[in-house]
């Protein structure tokens, strides 16, 4: 189906290292997408219905490495050939997600949208940990670009992380709608729901006030201008929502991405 855009649960968040909850928002996520309550059109002019090419839920009841699965089905679903939406989950699984679309995008850049830089080489000496995922995805190459956006949980370790990897920083104190991104790639973005200001997003693990409205990140979104390829929605916790505010935000920025994807394919009908 041209014009069609994937969409795959990774319902997984055995990283976290502070509150679990992030495994049960995919099917939480889906629901407010799919709801008559709201409109099928993103605000760049396509109507959305009929578009989702939706994967499921990746099953982790079976035996195996859950790397080794999600980098598998997100593999998969990237070979039906459209762009693909990853609902999470933690933040830990950007790391296999890139794996397997890097292999299909040997030049890319990652725009990642954030509280916290989840740059640690090993947080608990964990290197699967929720916070570590971009040390891992750097070590290994799987992008170009690490531009990380709306920070405002940095420590010295992190600064250290930064220049060892080059990532471009635009902290939150520093954000400003004048922020223009030179993008010269194919991008995935990397869309931590804790980047919001916790009065538009209250259900996430780790609140950290003083953030980026979705206003803001809707209109960062929209300024990219080169082919969006793949993103990934994590760390939405149903457990500290109120009256399913995130899920609603997190189905929102899940429809803007799709419409963005939609406008700078090479060809869409």
């Amino acid at each position: 189906m041209a014009g069609a855009i994937s969409l795959l649960g990774i319902p997984h968040d055995e990283n976290s290292s502070y509150l679990q909850g992030a495994a049960k928002a995919p099917p939480l996520i889906t629901r407010e997408l799919t709801s008559d309550a709201y409109s099928s059109w993103s605000e760049t002019g396509f109507d959305l219905t009929g578009r989702f090419v939706d994967h499921g839920d990746i099953d982790f009841t079976q035996p195996g490495d859950p790397w080794q699965r999600i980098e598998s089905e997100v593999g998969r679903a990237l070979d039906a050939g459209h762009p693909l939406i990853s609902l999470g989950g933690d933040h830990a699984i950007s790391w296999p997600v890139l794996r397997a679309v890097r292999r299909r995008h040997p030049s890319l850049t990652i725009v990642h949208i954030d509280a916290h830089p989840d740059i640690y080489h090993a947080y608990g000496d964990n290197p699967r940990s929720h916070t570590s995922p971009f040390a891992r995805i750097m070590e290994e190459r799987l992008a170009d670009r690490l531009i990380q956006i709306g920070l405002r949980a940095v420590n010295d370790h992190h600064r250290d992380q930064f220049k060892r990897f080059g990532v471009e920083v635009e902290e939150a104190a520093h954000f400003g709608e004048s922020l223009t991104l030179d993008l010269k790639t194919p991008v995935y973005i990397s869309m931590d729901l804790d980047g919001l200001d916790p009065a538009f997003a209250p259900g996430v693990s780790h609140r950290e006030p003083g953030g980026l409205s979705t206003r803001q990140v809707i209109n960062l979104i929209q300024s990219i201008n080169q082919p969006i390829v793949a993103a990934d929605i994590v760390e939405y916790n149903p457990s500290q929502d109120l009256s399913n505010m995130t899920a609603l935000v997190a189905a929102k920025l899940t429809k803007e991405i799709a419409g963005m994807m939609l406008r700078t394919s090479p060809a869409v009908d």
